[in-house]
């Protein structure tokens, strides 16, 4: 599965696709609070299981960052949020100021279960550069079923990213093979 050499894997494997799809399923009836937590652990496991390097939450001074991992020798900083209400521009503006203060290489994946505004994208992609790509609960089912990696996912958002200035793309736009 990739980590045993330190390499990123292309794929899960079944049984921790089965695995991994259960705990999301668990997660969605937890109560709110212990729903996020346990969300943000589920991204940890879900790119651990690709090799990622992923991290768990940690605190820097006056803010929290959900994770992050290494892909292609880019830190990623991650922020996961699973609550009804799509993610619109002031949440996409908070974290990208977040990343914006690290490191000028860092880069953040913004991973929301509900999705994202039409309107909260097209104005985030308005006058800056983006720092971010986004994920939604449909790209982490498309991973789950097997049908694309996590890898090639990551790899060809933020090819897009680059060359459109749009955080996302959802997977079915992406043309990877499979989906």
């Amino acid at each position: 599965m990739g980590e045993a050499n330190g390499a990123p894997s292309q794929d899960l494997g079944a049984a921790k696709r089965q695995e991994l799809g259960a705990l999301l399923i668990q997660i969605s009836g937890l109560a709110p609070q212990i729903r996020g937590l346990r969300f943000e652990g589920f991204i940890k496991d879900l790119f651990a299981g690709f090799g990622l390097a992923s991290r768990e939450s940690f605190r820097v001074v006056g803010e929290q960052i959900d994770g992050s991992f290494k892909l292609q020798g880019h830190t990623y900083l991650v922020e996961a949020k699973w609550h009804g209400p799509k993610i619109g521009f002031a949440d996409l503006m908070t974290f990208s100021g977040k990343v914006s203060g690290k490191a000028a290489w860092s880069r953040g994946l913004f991973v929301s279960y509900s999705g994202f505004t039409d309107e909260g994208l097209e104005a985030f992609a308005r006058g800056r550069q983006t720092n971010l790509i986004c994920m939604d609960a449909l790209d982490l089912h498309q991973v789950l079923s097997g049908s694309v990696s996590l890898i090639d996912v990551l790899e060809e958002k933020a090819r897009r990213a680059a060359e459109t200035n749009r955080a996302f793309v959802p997977v079915r736009d992406l043309n990877l093979r499979g989906s």
